[in-house]
C-alpha cells in the first residue's frame, strides 16, 4: 500500500496511476463481488443478491475504471447494472430500486483531479461500514472462486429520471409553490456529474438557470470542493445574472453549497440548516414525540440552532456519511447530514443528496419569502476556521493520543467527545481535532461567535500538536 492510498471501511481512494490502476480496481471489485455473494447467502429472500449497480462521476479515469470494475465483478459471477455517469446518490437509489446486492460508485468526490475512488454500497443503499468493509478489504487479492454461470451486464439509463421524480414527489417539497416564485438560480457544477442533473431539476421547479461549468468532462476548472474560497466565479455569475441564489455542487453531486443574492458564499453548514428549517417548519411534516436531527461532530452550531427552533433534539456522530446514516435509521430521525453541504433526508433515502438539498432550499425560500442573506442574518452567527497538518509528521506517526491529552488538560472546563478524534465543546464554540478519512492529513476545526475566537482555538490546537 502506498502512502497516499486511503483504505476505509466504505471504500478505497488514491491517486490514479500510482495508487489506483485498472488491475488494482479490478481486484477490489472482485473482492466486493465476493462479499456480495457471501452477504446474499445470509440475507434470505434476496433473489438478486448477486447483482451489483455500477456508476461513476465525470473524472477522466472513470470509463476505464468502470470497465475494470465490471471485469472484476463478472469474474466472480456478479451481474452488473451499469447506470453510467450519474450522481453518487443516484447509484445508491438504484441499488434499492433494483433490489441489488450492492453498488460501486466510482468517484473521489471532492478530492483533487488526480484522484479517484471506489465507494462500496450495501443492499440497503448505504455505504459499507464496520465488519462488512473490513471483510471486503480482507478479500482483496484472494481467490474469489469464479462462478460457472455467465454473468449478465446491462445498462439502466433511467436511474437519474427516477431520482429526480423521487425528489419532486417528496411531501416536504411543494412543487407548485416553488414554480410560482420563478426563481433565478445560478449553478456551478465544476464540470462533474451534476450539470445536466441539477439544471433539469431546477428547470422542472420553474427556475431560470444561469450556469457555469455544467459540462461533464471532469476537467475541473478550480479546486472541486464547494467551499467559499472556490466559489468566486459563481458569486460573479449571481451578480451578473441577477440570480436570487447561487448553488454549487461537488463532482459526484452529494454536497451542495449556497451563495446569497449578493454573490457572497454563506458557508456549507447553512445547507443542512436551511434543509432542517424547510422540513421541520413545513405543515406537512408531522409526527408524535420528540423529533431528532442527526449531524456529525464537525457540523456547525447553526444546525443545532435550526433544529432546536422547532423543538428537535440533535444527536452527533463521528464524521463520515455512513455514521450519520446508521444513526438516522437507529433513531428514526426526521433529517440529518453533514456540515459540508450534505443533506440526508430519509423520506427519499439515507444518503447525502444535492438534488434533495436544492429542492428543500427552494422550498424554504418560497415559504419564507425572504432573501438568502436575510435568512442568514435572522439566526445567530458563527465563524468556522479550518486548518490541516500533514499526517506524515512526527505527531501523526506517534498517534494523536498525546495531543488529545494535552488538549483536555488545557481546556479542562470543556465537555469532551471522543467518538472521532477529540471534540471539545462550550456553549457557543467548539474545537475538533481528528485524522481525515479521505486524505493523509489531520484536521483542526473550530467554531466560535467571532473569527478571532475560532482562530485562537485552532492556533492553540496547532501549538499543542507541535508540542506533543
Amino acid at each position: 500500500m502506498t502512502d497516499t492510498l486511503m483504505v476505509g471501511v466504505s471504500g478505497v481512494r488514491g491517486i490514479v496511476g500510482k495508487d489506483l490502476t485498472e488491475d488494482i480496481v479490478a481486484r477490489w471489485a472482485r473482492a466486493f463481488g465476493t462479499w456480495v455473494h457471501e452477504n446474499g447467502k445470509r440475507e434470505t429472500g434476496n433473489a438478486k443478491g448477486g447483482t451489483v449497480v455500477v456508476g461513476r462521476d465525470a473524472r477522466a479515469s472513470g470509463p476505464a475504471f468502470a470497465a475494470a470494475v465490471t471485469t472484476g465483478l463478472t469474474s466472480v459471477g456478479c451481474d452488473v447494472i451499469d447506470v453510467g455517469l450519474v450522481p453518487t446518490p443516484t447509484v445508491q437509489l438504484a441499488v434499492e430500486h433494483d433490489g441489488a446486492g450492492g453498488g460501486i460508485a466510482i468517484t473521489a468526490s471532492h478530492n483533487p483531479i488526480e484522484w479517484n475512488a471506489l465507494k462500496f454500497i450495501g443492499p440497503d443503499g448505504i455505504f459499507l461500514d464496520g465488519a462488512d468493509g473490513a471483510r471486503v478489504h480482507h478479500l482483496v487479492g484472494k481467490d474469489g472462486g469464479g462462478r460457472s454461470r455467465t454473468a449478465e451486464v446491462r445498462t439502466d439509463r433511467g436511474a437519474v429520471e427516477r431520482h429526480l421524480d423521487g425528489v419532486l414527489k417528496l411531501s416536504a417539497v411543494d412543487v407548485e409553490r416553488i414554480r410560482k416564485r420563478k426563481f433565478a438560480v445560478a449553478l456551478d457544477a465544476v464540470r462533474g456529474a451534476g450539470g445536466p442533473v441539477m439544471r433539469t431539476l431546477l428547470e422542472r421547479l420553474g427556475c431560470r438557470v444561469a450556469g457555469i461549468n455544467l459540462e461533464t468532462d471532469g476537467r475541473f476548472p478550480r479546486a472541486p470542493e464547494p467551499v467559499p474560497e472556490n466559489l468566486g466565479e459563481l458569486g460573479a455569475l449571481v451578480r451578473g445574472s441577477g440570480a436570487e441564489v447561487g448553488i454549487a455542487v461537488d463532482p459526484d453531486v452529494d454536497r451542495l453549497a449556497i451563495v446569497d443574492e449578493t454573490g457572497a458564499p454563506i458557508g456549507e453548514d447553512y445547507t443542512l440548516a436551511f434543509a432542517i428549517r424547510a422540513v421541520l417548519g413545513g405543515k406537512r411534516e408531522t409526527g408524535n414525540g420528540k423529533r431528532v436531527v442527526v449531524c456529525n461532530l464537525s457540523t456547525s452550531l447553526v444546525v443545532e440552532d435550526a433544529a432546536r427552533e422547532f423543538g428537535a433534539d440533535v444527536v452527533r456522530t463521528p464524521v463520515g456519511e455512513v455514521h450519520v446514516a446508521r444513526a438516522i435509521l437507529r433513531l428514526g430521525a426526521v433529517i440529518g447530514g453533514e456540515g459540508n453541504g450534505g443533506v440526508m433526508y430519509p423520506a427519499l433515502h439515507v444518503g447525502r443528496d444535492a438534488p434533495v438539498a436544492a429542492a428543500l432550499l427552494l422550498m424554504l425560500l418560497a415559504r419564507e419569502s425572504r432573501r438568502v442573506s436575510e435568512l442568514v442574518a435572522a439566526a445567530p452567527r458563527y465563524v468556522i476556521v479550518k486548518t490541516k497538518l500533514e499526517r506524515g509528521t512526527r505527531n501523526a506517526e506517534r498517534g494523536l493520543e498525546d495531543v488529545y491529552a494535552a488538549l483536555r488538560g488545557r481546556f479542562s472546563e470543556a465537555s469532551a467527545d471522543t467518538q472521532d478524534g477529540l471534540r471539545l465543546a462550550w456553549r457557543d464554540r467548539w474545537l475538533h481535532v481528528r485524522p481525515s478519512n479521505t486524505e493523509p492529513i489531520i484536521r483542526l476545526i473550530a467554531e466560535a461567535p467571532t473569527g478571532a475566537a475560532a482562530q485562537d482555538l485552532v492556533d492553540e490546537g496547532r501549538r499543542l500538536c507541535a508540542a506533543s
